[in-house]
């Protein structure tokens, strides 16, 4: 079996895993939050696995989709469709004047620009009027699908978020196969080198920038839908560490990484939070760091460096006994 054809199956075992779970007595709510989030978190490793690029203020572009989409649909009567599009257009709007400003450094120093900036966004969210403030904005309806499929129904909305996440997984590992994700990659690895070979690094830089804030603006609206409420809490800093914690703890630069990242912390806060309450964050802390010490590479990136080293083994053994 080939590579390639046994992650294929993988994928495949994991979508039918994905369709049959809301019929095991799941919680749909929960696997449409966790769905919502894996979504997040897919945005930012595009950014930080794929880019090189540490941003803290991601948050900043997931509440700006939640807070524009809710909007839309309670105080305009927008449709579901539209208000999701105009949230990724917000937060990717977002995303091109931070990213055009962050850019220009490297480092430490992009990601403090990242975090003011973000700082900025959480003020103007809990400064202007359509926000609601601490409030934030209640009772956002899911509408109807193309007016015809009402996302009112848990089934209904979990099948559409869940198609969302296959088409964005799968449309980030064509842009990482990509030559512009190859030319991202070497960016990645050696910046000089690419500036010498002749690449405009800022222009891949922004447009990497600009792609995942579009995403993360598309998960803040998914959540939105499907919590129905739009609170400060999703352009709090807060939220920015937890999009890098599930990053890290599954896998940055992989593809499945955040996912499983994703599943994690939120299962994690799911359960603990009725029992440990507020100490579910300090849980949460002490698991990734006993990860990082364990797993440098995440979950799924060591796991697949484990799958290497057998791979390796397994070619070179036969040479060995031919040899003797």
């Amino acid at each position: 079996m080939t590579v390639n054809r046994g992650i294929a199956i993988v994928y495949a075992l994991l979508v039918l895993v994905g369709l049959v779970a809301p019929w095991a007595n799941i919680y749909p709510v929960y696997l449409m939050t966790f769905y919502a989030f894996a979504i997040f978190a897919c945005a930012f490793n595009l950014l930080l696995g794929f880019g090189g690029m540490l941003s803290f203020g991601h948050a900043a572009y997931f509440g700006l989709g939640s807070y524009v989409t809710s909007w839309l649909v309670t105080s305009q009567q927008w449709s579901t469709l539209p208000a999701i599009l105009a949230g990724m257009v917000v937060a990717g709007l977002a995303g091109l004047v931070i990213g055009a400003l962050a850019i220009r450094r490297s480092g430490i120093y992009f990601a403090m620009i990242t975090l003011a900036l973000a700082q900025l966004v959480y003020f103007v969210c809990l400064q202007a009027p359509f926000t609601g403030g601490e409030n934030g904005i209640q009772g956002v309806g899911r509408g109807t699908l193309l007016g015809v499929v009402s996302l009112r129904d848990d089934m209904a909305m979990y099948y559409f978020v869940f198609a969302i996440l296959v088409a964005v997984f799968l449309g980030i590992r064509r842009i990482v196969s990509s030559p512009f994700g190859q030319v991202l990659k070497a960016i990645r690895e050696n910046e000089p080198r690419a500036i010498s070979l002749g690449y405009t690094v800022e222009r891949y830089k922004l447009l990497v920038f600009v792609l995942s804030a579009t995403l993360a603006g598309l998960a803040g609206s998914l959540k939105a839908l499907v919590l129905g409420f739009s609170t400060l809490t999703d352009v709090l800093q807060a939220t920015s560490g937890e999009v890098i914690l599930m990053t890290l703890l599954g896998g940055a630069g992989t593809f499945l990484g955040p996912v499983v990242g994703a599943g994690v912390v939120v299962t994690l806060q799911d359960v603990l939070s009725d029992r440990v309450g507020s100490w579910v964050t300090v849980i949460i802390g002490a698991i990734f760091v006993l990860c990082v010490l364990a797993f440098r590479k995440g979950l799924v990136g060591e796991f697949i460096a484990w799958l290497d080293r057998r791979r390796s083994r397994a070619a070179t053994s036969p040479a060995v006994v031919s040899s003797r």
